[in-house]
């Protein structure tokens, strides 16, 4: 983007939400794990025609915006209306030639919809998105009155794209005491005409407290499978800890770490589903802190990864494989505590055990394998 023609990004998110119900204002209120503000800001700031992305907030939401976007993004503090928020947030615009206009209330914006303003820019002075009135429309409140021709009308949506002089310019002759209900029509009253491009269905705006599930609904999530693999030595004087449990045996597994062949496998195949690597990269044996870890917190870092990516956590499956101890009188309290650790309910773990038919290194009670699967869920683009 040349300093000719420098396009801006201000997301307007310093509404209280009231009517959306909630412990924070509604552009902070997750969708899919995610602060519904994020998925627009998102969207501008991984654009490459945008230079930069300004987020208007309330006064006092500096945290909440820090905490929903990072602490390096740019933030003004917004007025008592909508109106009053946009001309502060031309107010901190000095050199871009352009800006785009968004509500935060709008998560699911397409790079497509930023392309059609961007490009309607080259020619025009404003454009918007648009979608076309398709039900029927009629007059009336309590009795059906007169059918509207519904040919020409559109709904209106944001971003709402103009040349940062046009928009000033509105602004600046804009009565104080009457309330514009989006920029385009204080753009159009000065005499500036306003393009039309293709909105979108997945730009509907969330306001209510059922407008949330219709949000999660669009939310994409893309189902992964990866599986784990792990085997550890048997060895006298050792502890056995298999699935989170201390075993009675005589021998205990060796390992760095606490050796819970069963935990370690399913690190493995949780960390498989994002691909994040495998338990060794994250938990080095040559490290010296690791050295007697108990193997849980190897299964939550895994599964805080899978959070932190907004996915979930669906189903795992784990088998151990062994001629001695018989895991059958254990396989309750390990699925128990593999929930536990995992926040699952316990029909989500599965806990299987087998032997070799005494092939092999188990076969023989040299050692234990553990296999794991694990099924997650992780969000992509709205669906």
């Amino acid at each position: 983007m040349t300093q000719a023609h420098r396009i801006v990004a201000i997301i307007v998110a310093a509404g209280t939400g009231v009517r959306a119900g909630g412990s924070v204002p509604k552009q902070y209120a997750r969708i899919a794990g995610r602060p519904m503000v994020a998925y627009s800001y998102d969207a501008f700031s991984t654009h490459p025609a945008i230079a930069e992305t300004i987020v208007i907030i309330g006064e006092g939401q500096q945290a909440l915006a820090a905490e929903s976007l990072g602490s390096s993004v740019r933030t003004v503090i917004g007025g008592t209306t909508r109106r009053e928020s946009v001309a502060n947030g031309l107010a901190a615009i000095t050199d871009a030639t352009h800006v785009l206009v968004h509500d935060a209330a709008r998560p699911f914006l397409s790079a497509e919809v930023i392309d059609s303003l961007v490009l309607a820019l080259k020619t025009r002075d404003a454009a918007i998105p648009v979608l076309p009135v398709t039900d029927t429309l009629a007059r009336g409140t309590v009795l059906l009155g007169d059918i509207v021709p519904r040919a020409d009308l559109n709904r209106v949506q944001t971003p709402q794209a103009f040349s940062v002089e046009a928009l000033r310019a509105a602004h600046a002759v804009w009565l104080g005491d009457e309330e514009a209900t989006d920029d385009a029509q204080m753009v159009r009253r000065l005499g500036v005409g306003v393009a039309l491009v293709q909105g979108s269905a997945m730009l509907e705006k969330v306001t209510h407290p059922e407008d949330f599930a219709a949000a999660e609904a669009r939310v994409a999530y893309e189902t992964r499978t990866a599986m784990g693999f792990d085997v550890h030595r048997l060895e006298t004087g050792e502890e056995l800890w298999l699935g989170g449990v201390l075993v009675p045996h005589d021998k205990g597994l060796s390992g760095h770490s606490d050796a819970d062949v069963a935990l370690h496998a399913l690190t493995d195949a949780l960390l498989g589903t994002i691909a994040a690597g495998d338990i060794g990269t994250h938990f080095p044996p040559s490290d010296p802190q690791w050295k007697g870890a108990d193997s849980a917190q190897f299964l939550q870092h895994a599964a805080k990864l899978i959070a932190d990516k907004r996915g979930r956590i669906d189903f795992v499956d784990l088998t151990i494989m062994c001629e001695a101890p018989k895991i059958g009188p254990h396989r309750a309290a390990m699925t128990a505590r593999i929930a536990e650790l995992l926040g699952l309910t316990l029909d989500r773990v599965s806990v299987k055990a087998t032997t070799t038919e005494r092939l092999g290194f188990t076969g023989r009670g040299e050692g234990i394998a553990a296999q794991a699967v694990a099924t997650v869920r992780v969000p992509g683009a709205p669906a």
